[in-house]
């Protein structure tokens, strides 16, 4: 009689921890998927737009305007886009970018839009990676966010054991197209002595080797 009480017993805590047990799970998967989704928002959110970004430009229940379909951003940053006109886009991201359209639109011409501003397709965005590392070449920026220096070289497959990570040279171009050569310790960097240098499009990276 006794164990047919304390089988029954068992059953009934089962069943009233089997749903928190589950509820507990799903939470965690949703908490989870949010963390993963967040992440994928704030990337999107904080991207600068480039020239040659192929963009939508939509305005909710506005088809007149939205008949232009996809724009693409010039080599000096501007767009062209019904009744506004040339938008200059330089410096900002996609949420930025909304924005501004939104305001130049309810400023003369709509009643508080709703503006959506997509990337169909991103610009081609790299730089070079030369000298000590396992393959030199173009190295890509990841979508919709930056690169800094050393994940450039992680890119490019490591740097060689023979690489002088203290004076990799960092050259970009000024607004009058000169280089600029700059000397990074990168070395400092991986060691966490020193900030990731962030790079920008046609940056070139030598990354030297060691005098033995």
């Amino acid at each position: 009689m006794k164990l047919s009480i304390l089988t029954h017993l068992r059953g009934v805590i089962a069943f009233v921890l089997l749903p928190c047990c589950v509820w507990a799970q799903t939470s965690n998967r949703k908490e989870a998927n949010t963390a993963v989704f967040s992440s994928s928002q704030r990337a999107e959110a904080d991207y600068v737009l480039q020239p040659q970004d192929l963009l939508r430009v939509h305005v909710f229940q506005e088809e007149d305007i939205n008949k232009q379909g996809e724009v693409s951003i010039s080599g000096d940053y501007t767009i062209t886009l019904p009744l506004i006109g040339t938008v200059n886009m330089k410096g900002k991201t996609q949420r930025q970018a909304e924005e501004m359209i939104r305001q130049l639109y309810n400023k003369d011409y709509l009643v508080e839009p709703t503006v959506a501003v997509t990337v169909l397709k991103y610009s081609d965005r790299s730089v070079n990676v030369t000298g000590a590392v396992t393959t030199a070449g173009r190295i890509q920026f990841p979508a919709e966010r930056g690169l800094t220096i050393s994940e450039a070289i992680a890119l490019a497959g490591g740097h060689t054991r023979l690489a002088d990570l203290k004076k990799v040279t960092l050259t970009r171009r000024d607004g009058k197209g000169e280089a600029e050569p700059k000397k990074i310790d990168v070395d400092a960097i991986l060691k966490g002595g020193a900030r990731d240098v962030p790079l920008e499009v046609g940056d070139v990276v030598f990354v030297g080797e060691r005098i033995i």
